[in-house]
């Protein structure tokens, strides 16, 4: 295990590791993220032909470090606490912003966004694995249950109420980038519950999120360098991606990221896992919009299933 995790894991008793809290503000804050997640990967998928996957990454995170600039810039001076805890910001800002995003984008270059949202849906289990493996967390049998119910949520969305429909699933190298995805994603939310920053950051969201971004760009860029190197990429420049640029920058990262973290913080990572199980709820009723169709049954459904899961897992 890497000094750092091992430097900062706690005990296996500890209340905001181990013992969810939800409320009904907690549980809003947790359900923009996956509504937002939903609209990224429309949207990734949109664009793929656009714009490569590790530049999309990019881009967005460079117009979101410009939007939080002058709302925190002060934490990037030479006096800022910051520097001091700079391995962690680092860490944070490869797991969540570098990694986590390059990689989904990479999946739905050759993935369906049916396929990511599969393989995505093993969040809640990825979360309790990783708790429980490096953090000391303890996974409950109802918390088991939980992510059982959950899953056959997203299961049934993804069949559209036909179980046959999964048997025709197949397995595409992107869907093996969606799955280290999502187990940089658990780690990041695990490492957002062990506080071990300055207080003055901590307590600020626009330092707090600047700090990860500004490492998170410096790793973007080098994936993005990586790319262009190995590759021959292009840019189709147009109205199209410009206005998908500005949404994944302000929706799914800004928006997104400082609900997830203050939700994460109240709820615990094994609790918010579940949550991102609608998005692909989300995302099947955006398709519904966009293609002039009326939800279905299943996907009320589903929706109780998922909301089921979410519940049994926050019962003490």
């Amino acid at each position: 295990m890497p000094k750092y995790w091992r430097r900062q894991r706690p005990a296996a008793s500890t209340d905001d590791v181990t013992t969810p809290r939800l409320t009904v503000s907690t549980a809003l804050l947790l359900t923009v993220p996956p509504l937002m997640w939903a609209g990224n990967a429309i949207v990734g998928r949109l664009v793929h032909e656009m714009v490569p996957p590790m530049t999309l990454n990019l881009l967005r995170w460079v117009i979101a470090f410009l939007i939080l600039l002058p709302l925190a810039g002060s934490v990037l001076r030479p006096v800022s606490a910051l520097w001091r805890s700079w391995r962690r910001f680092a860490l944070l800002g490869l797991l969540g912003i570098g990694l986590y995003n390059s990689l989904q984008y990479l999946a739905l270059q050759s993935s369906t966004p049916i396929n990511v949202t599969l393989v995505a849906a093993g969040m809640p289990v990825w979360m309790m694995l990783v708790g429980g493996l490096f953090f000391g967390a303890t996974v409950r049998r109802r918390q088991m249950l939980g992510a059982a119910l959950s899953i056959a949520g997203v299961l049934l969305v993804l069949s559209r109420g036909d179980w046959h429909q999964l048997l025709r699933l197949q397995l595409v190298p992107g869907d093996l980038f969606m799955i280290a995805a999502t187990i940089a994603w658990s780690f990041y939310s695990w490492l957002l519950m062990v506080p071990d920053e300055p207080t003055e950051i901590r307590s600020n969201w626009a330092a707090f999120l600047l700090a990860q971004v500004s490492f998170g760009v410096v790793w973007s860029g080098l994936f993005t360098t990586i790319e262009w190197r190995i590759s021959e990429p292009h840019i189709a420049m147009s109205w199209t991606l410009a206005a998908a640029v500005l949404f994944v920058a302000v929706g799914p990262a800004l928006i997104a990221f400082r609900c997830w973290g203050a939700g994460v913080q109240r709820a615990g990572p094994t609790v918010a896992g579940f949550f991102s199980n609608l998005t692909p709820l989300f995302a099947a009723l955006m398709s519904s919009v966009f293609l002039g169709e009326l939800p279905h049954v299943y996907h009320f459904a589903a929706f109780g299933l998922i909301v089921g899961g979410i519940v049994l897992s926050s019962m003490r």
